[in-house]
Formats: C-alpha cells, structure tokens, sequence
C-alpha cells in the first residue's frame, strides 16, 4: 500500500489527470476472515456433495411434468443459452 500523504501537492501535475490520487487497499485479511466466518456459520455438518445432489433433485424436480407449450419454451431457453442443458432436456445428465 502506498505511502499515505495527507496533505494535497499545490499544484496537481497535469500528466497525472487533474487532481487523480493513487489509492489501493489490501483487503485480504477481510477475506480469509469473511471466509472463516462463512464456514463457521455453516457447521462442521455441511455436505458439499449432498447439496449439490440436493439442488440437481430440485432442477429435476421443477423441470418435470412439463405440458406441450411448457416444453417448448424451456427448449427455446436451453437453445438461446439462458437456461443450461441438462441431459436429455428434462431430467439432470
């Protein structure tokens, strides 16, 4: 992190841009923190594997049982990339 200098030159230098100030911050320790406190409030409990498995059941579960039209549109979405493929179109691959 730069030097801290907390009073303004006089005159600004025009090459720089008028009145520009190099500011950077390290935010790397509020990181790693953030992501202790994730994990901690998650619990030594949590799956990863089952929660992915758990949202694919719900995927599933919601694409199912479409009518005709439904299809169509969901098929049109697959297509134009708004929603992603998933197998043979109804079920997850």
């Amino acid at each position: 992190m730069a030097p801290h200098d907390p009073s303004p030159s006089p005159q600004p230098d025009p090459s720089v841009g008028a009145g520009l100030v190099d500011f950077a911050v390290d935010l790397t320790s509020q990181e790693v923190l953030r992501r202790a406190q994730v994990m901690e409030a998650i619990g030594p409990d949590w799956d990863p594997v089952e929660v992915l498995l758990g949202e694919e059941a719900a995927y599933d579960l919601l694409y199912s049982g479409l009518d005709a039209d439904q299809q169509r549109l969901y098929d049109e979405l697959v297509a134009s990339g708004v929603l992603p493929g998933r197998g043979d179109g109804l079920a997850a691959s």
